[in-house]
């Protein structure tokens, strides 16, 4: 047996050569190992003649022993001679066309192609530089997260006359014969139009007045709230409604006092406005520190996307997508190529830092992660609960069974341990900077 490649390009031409005396062995054992299991008309379990198998099973049990041969021989070979591939070897073009009797005595040789990925030099050192901003709860991020969670545990209540913010629960009725009719709940804050919105203030029960309901809302609020799919939404002839108020709904906001601060925290944890306040703020800072962490990850992510200058085998990889995604038409390959082309380009990057540095990924990291995240959810809905670790590995085990969920938190360590790594080999600098101010950096 022979296997050699040549390099062209991007693309590594993988020529291998069989002789009898290198795939006979093999057909021949897998010939008697089927004359075992075999249950065929006129012969006992396992008392087929291997030579009965041959004549019968011969050629087809040649193929699949050739395909098993070639796959484990061109697997081994981009092993040895440290090929970083792209994609999976597929037959050379013109390929199918060879011909061969398939009778125990051809010498095969199968040409395969595959890509390679290009080479670069890692632009992340300590001439890189990069600003890791300290984001501070400005106060109207401050009173926003502070009016959240007081709604969250505020009560309904039904007063009489109508404010801004209230939940209206009134028909709507379409301004003409046979028109569109619907009971609903219309929920004041979304309106658009201040003059609409203005004249649902000071409404009373019975209370009637007409709105024009595709200046109000926009198309997907309007859909829900009339019951009618988007596009008809969009395609309203006549958009004059009369609301008429059925009952108003409102949410009071929860009272500042010991019951609502111990629903948050431990009792007795906080006791004044003033420590509440600081909490929140201590809170608020530390969702900011991740929100942080991933404007400097895209920082770096577009500083090595626009450092690496490479080339792709372009067309084998287009190849290579319509081989292992049948469905798939040109013309959605070529419309996501590109967005292809960028994952690949940084999964390399974050592949040749792992390799050159000799990071590692354990299976802990990932479970840690995992109890990280439900833990992060849980605290969400409810600021007073503490899991316990038991539960936490319980939940973390449960996610890590689902392998999408699985390989989606295998990627995000893998990134994260590149991002780490990154951070001590690269300039930092640190701004301290308000958040209404962070969220004007990128536009």
């Amino acid at each position: 047996m022979n296997i050699s490649h040549q390099k062209i390009d991007n693309i590594a031409k993988i020529t291998i050569n069989l002789a009898p005396e290198d795939y006979n062995p093999a057909v021949d054992k897998a010939i008697k190992d089927q004359a075992k299991k075999a249950k065929l008309p006129g012969f006992r379990p396992g008392m087929v003649p291997a030579s009965h198998i041959r004549r019968t099973f011969g050629k087809a049990i040649l193929f699949d022993e050739i395909n098993r041969l070639i796959n484990e021989k061109i697997s081994a070979y981009i092993t040895e001679q440290k090929l970083e591939v792209l994609g999976q070897p597929l037959p050379a073009e013109g390929e199918e066309d060879a011909q061969y009797n398939w009778d125990f005595k051809d010498t095969f040789n199968f040409n395969y192609e595959i890509g390679l990925a290009p080479e670069f030099e890692i632009p992340f050192d300590a001439s890189a530089e990069f600003t890791q901003y300290d984001i501070k709860a400005d106060e109207a991020t401050l009173a926003e997260r502070i009016k959240n969670l007081r709604r969250s545990y505020g009560k309904m209540t039904n007063p009489e006359v109508s404010e801004e913010g209230d939940v209206l629960y009134a028909t709507l009725k379409q301004d003409k014969e046979g028109g569109i009719e619907k009971t609903t709940s219309v929920r004041t804050d979304i309106i658009e139009d201040a003059k609409i919105k203005k004249s649902l203030v000071g409404l009373k029960k019975d209370d009637s007045v007409k709105i024009d309901v595709k200046k109000a809302f926009q198309v997907a609020d309007l859909a829900r709230i009339l019951g009618i799919t988007e596009e008809e939404a969009e395609n309203l002839d006549v958009t004059k409604f009369e609301l008429t108020v059925k009952n108003i709904n409102r949410l009071e906001e929860a009272e500042l006092n010991q019951e609502f601060f111990d629903k948050l925290f431990a009792a007795g944890e906080v006791t004044t406005e003033e420590q509440f306040t600081a909490k929140v703020k201590e809170e608020v800072e530390n969702l900011f520190k991740q929100t942080s962490d991933q404007k400097l990850r895209n920082d770096m992510y577009t500083f090595g996307m626009d450092k690496v200058d490479v080339k792709f085998p372009e067309e084998f990889l287009k190849r290579w997508l319509k081989a292992t995604n049948p469905n798939l038409t040109e013309q959605e390959i070529e419309e996501g190529f590109a967005d292809f082309l960028n994952n690949l380009k940084w999964t390399i990057i974050e592949n040749r830092i792992i390799t050159a540095n000799n990071l590692e990924i354990k299976y802990d990291e990932v479970v840690d992660l995992a109890k990280e995240r439900i833990y992060a959810q849980i605290k969400m809905y409810n600021f007073n609960e503490e899991p316990t670790e038991e539960q936490l590995n319980q939940f973390a085990l449960q996610l890590l069974s689902d392998k999408e969920q699985a390989n989606r938190l295998f990627e995000e360590v893998k990134a994260l341990k590149v991002f780490d790594y990154l951070k001590s080999n690269v300039k930092i600098n640190s701004q301290e900077i308000d958040y209404n101010k962070f969220q004007e950096l990128d536009k």
